[in-house]
């Protein structure tokens, strides 16, 4: 089962951020603020696009990573696991009904979607597939946009 943390310290770590100064003049400093979480898995996200040959969305590799508490294995056993549950079309077409629902909830990472499917039907959530996705999406974010995904693949 997944299942968010509720316990404050762990409530504090998770929504902290870090500030880096990227660049100062006599009269101004251009600070960088990046989410805790975010700098915690960007580089296992990193290592397990490359492991797939960045052929896997950023986000989801985040998500999964968030979903299973930084466990690198078992999150590449899931990302195996639901990638084989992906291909079979009726999977997609389970998505394709539930689409309009998920996007009115402002999930439209159509990957972090199927993945909330496929963790419900296999009964690994403790809730419906659209929290599981409004809870990563809208909550936690999407971290990662177009410029990570071309940075990622050169």
């Amino acid at each position: 089962m997944i299942y968010h943390s509720t316990d404050e310290k762990t409530h504090k770590e998770q929504y902290a951020w870090n500030a880096k100064v990227e660049s100062e003049d006599k009269y101004t400093q251009m600070i960088l603020l990046t989410w805790v979480a975010y700098d915690q898995y960007i580089q296992q996200t990193m290592q397990i696009s490359a492991m797939w040959n960045h052929s896997i969305d950023l986000n989801l590799i985040f998500t999964i990573l968030q979903s299973v508490q930084e466990k690198i294995n078992q999150a590449i056993r899931y990302l195996s696991i639901f990638e084989t549950w992906k291909l079979h079309p009726n999977n997609i077409k389970k998505y394709e009904k539930k689409k309009k629902e998920f996007i009115e909830r402002r999930c439209c990472n159509h990957d972090i979607n199927l993945l909330s499917i496929f963790l419900e039907e296999k009964k690994h959530l403790g809730y419906t597939s659209i929290k599981f996705a409004a809870g990563h999406t809208v909550n936690n974010g999407v971290p990662f946009v177009e410029k990570d995904k071309k940075t990622n693949k050169q």
